[in-house]
């Protein structure tokens, strides 16, 4: 679509401007409103919170500085236009993604430092007022969102991982799936902002991405759950591990009498923490417990409770009552259904409703 003809598409020009309209209020509503609306039970990071209200204030000025190109559409304007767009919009993305991951904090000078020679690239092409160099500009910037997007790849790895060491439940607290979307979003609207010129599909297709966008990071902002009060300094962890050489182990003890006899597992949201502080201990004790075993608090917590869900079934079997599968995957301590067949499948080898078939025979 040329830029002369975009003035004169009612219909662009309206999506444009709800673009601007939904990005300024969703932003409003993050950094304004103290509880949630999606998800009221969900404490969100505020680190969060603000990085992506960020971005939502940036995606507006995007849109407006864009206006102008459309009036002006020089070399000059667009050369200003895009170093403001990179200067904006690819930190705040960035501090998106990092401030998902809660294991520790992230910071975003960085990408601020990685941005300084497409920032010198666009100064060039604005003194030389041509678009000589606007290919290897976008080319590089491409480059930066990937190599963003592959580190992100082996952080979330390693924050999964952390999450499964820490967090008996996992419901809303890992973030693989709105990381890919989100990146499969952003990526193509900064690859998109690359071009000066675009197909009518490609514009209308960036304004519904923006939407999309702005709904996405709402309903990730409000499920994610503050998890930071957890992360122990690393000074307290070395400190403990060096009182733990000078202490005889006595974890197995410890667990039966106070969270396997006491049926301590089936509390929703347990911790590494919370269960290190019942059994009178600390987490960094009971997380080398776990690493000796060869297994995570994850994977202890919840094979306890597939072994409670067994006697229950077997109890409510002997007794002839009505029951559902679901019933007791809740009575269990597991939050919703899927994740628990998910972690029968993975214990017991076999599904639910196979498993269920053959113990009733």
């Amino acid at each position: 679509m040329e830029t002369q003809e975009i003035l004169q598409d009612i219909v662009f020009v309206l999506l444009y401007g709800s673009v601007i309209g939904i990005s300024v209020m969703a932003a409003l509503y993050l950094l304004l409103r103290r509880g949630n609306s999606i998800a009221p039970e969900v404490k969100s990071p505020v680190r969060l919170r603000r990085w992506a209200a960020g971005f939502l204030v940036a995606t507006a000025l995007s849109h407006v500085f864009w206006v102008c190109y459309v009036y002006h559409p020089t070399p000059v304007v667009y050369s200003i236009v895009y170093g403001l767009d990179m200067l904006m919009l690819f930190p705040t993305i960035a501090g998106i993604l990092l401030s998902m991951l809660q294991d520790k904090q992230r910071p975003v000078w960085p990408v601020l430092v990685a941005l300084i020679p497409a920032l010198v690239l666009s100064a060039f092409c604005l003194i030389r007022g041509d678009d000589v160099l606007y290919l290897p500009l976008s080319i590089y910037v491409i480059v930066l969102y990937g190599l963003l997007m592959l580190y992100m790849y082996f952080a979330v790895r390693n924050y999964g991982r952390w999450l499964r060491d820490n967090y008996a439940d996992l419901e809303n607290k890992e973030v693989w799936l709105s990381f890919i979307i989100l990146g499969l979003f952003l990526l193509f609207f900064i690859m998109y902002n690359s071009t000066t010129e675009g197909s009518t599909i490609l514009v209308y297709f960036l304004q519904i991405d923006c939407i999309l966008i702005v709904a996405l990071l709402l309903w990730r902002v409000e499920t994610l759950p503050e998890l930071t009060a957890n992360v122990v300094p690393e000074a307290e962890q070395e400190k403990l591990e060096q009182e733990q050489k000078q202490k005889p182990s006595k974890m197995e003890t410890l667990l039966k009498k106070h969270c396997e006899n006491k049926r301590l597992y089936l509390q929703n949201d347990l911790t590494l923490a919370q269960l290190a502080g019942a059994i009178g201990t600390n987490r960094t004790y009971l997380s080398q417990h776990f690493a000796q075993q060869g297994i995570t608090y994850n994977a202890y917590i919840n094979g306890l409770r597939i072994r409670h869900f067994v006697r229950l079934y077997e109890k409510a079997l002997a007794d002839g009552r009505e029951f559902t599968a679901q019933q007791l995957a809740f009575e269990s301590g597991f939050h919703s259904y899927s994740t628990f067949s998910n972690t029968f499948k993975q214990i017991m080898g076999t599904t639910v409703a196979t498993w269920m078939h053959s113990a009733e025979k």
